[in-house]
This record gives C-alpha cells, structure tokens and sequence, in this order.
C-alpha cells in the first residue's frame, strides 16, 4: 500500500508535533482511582472536641483514598456523666448525637459526602455511616 501523503497532512502533521499544546485524555473517564471500600473510626472515650477534629481529618483523609462508605463508632453514651451535670445537653455532649450534628453543619465535609445514615434512633445503635462521594467525579 504506497498511498502518497498529502502536503496538508505533512503541514497539519508537523504544527502537530512542533506545537506545545497539551492533548486532552479521552480515556479519562475509564481511569479508574482504586477504591476502598470501607474505613472505620472508633471515638470511644474522647472528648468532643478531639472527636470533631479526629473525624473531620478522617473523612478528608478517607476521600483523598477514595474510600467509599466510613463507619464512625462512638458508643451509645451510657458510661456518660453528662446527666448529672445540669449544666451540659445530654444530646449534644453525648458523642452519638454531637458528632452527626458537627458534620451535618460542616458544609466543607458535606460537600465531599453522599449522604449519613444516622442510626441514632436505632438506642442499640452505638455507631453511624457515611458514605463518600467520588473523588474523580467531583
């Protein structure tokens, strides 16, 4: 096959090749980050507020890994003195309800979550899920 190239693909061929623009990936959308599944943080027996910095680092951390659902154990609050001082809210210095309640007004953290399921009604329930957007669609 002797096919003879013409002088306008010869041209178009060598601004190609000399020119420093970038080519875009048309496969980019089949790339693939490896994705984790799951990641769990247990808070037990930490203050409120190491707890709130402590998931806030976590799920930053967990979406830069593309992990894709993290559970968050904090205990039910039953070893919590928290009724005896009548100076405290028992729901929002009891880890179990302040935690959700942190990241729900953190809408730096809710932008990289697809949605809690808080299992704070379930009173069994010492534990609660997030599950992550994905970091190659954001």
């Amino acid at each position: 096959m002797n096919k003879k190239i013409s002088e306008k693909d010869i041209k178009d061929w060598k601004e190609f090749t000399e020119s420093n623009s970038k080519i875009e990936n048309k496969d980019i959308d089949f790339v693939q980050l490896e994705k984790i599944s799951n990641r769990t943080l247990d808070l037990h027996g930490l203050t409120l507020e190491i707890a709130n910095k402590k998931i806030e680092q976590f799920i930053k951390s967990s979406f830069d890994k593309n992990v894709e659902k993290i559970t968050v154990i904090t205990g039910k609050g039953l070893r919590s003195k928290v009724d005896q001082n009548p100076y405290q809210s028992k729901d929002l210095s009891i880890l179990k309800y302040s935690v959700p309640e942190f990241i729900i007004n953190n809408l730096e953290l809710m932008s990289l979550i697809k949605k809690i399921d808080d299992q704070t009604e379930n009173k069994n329930s010492g534990s609660f899920t997030i599950h992550l957007k994905s970091k190659n669609k954001l």
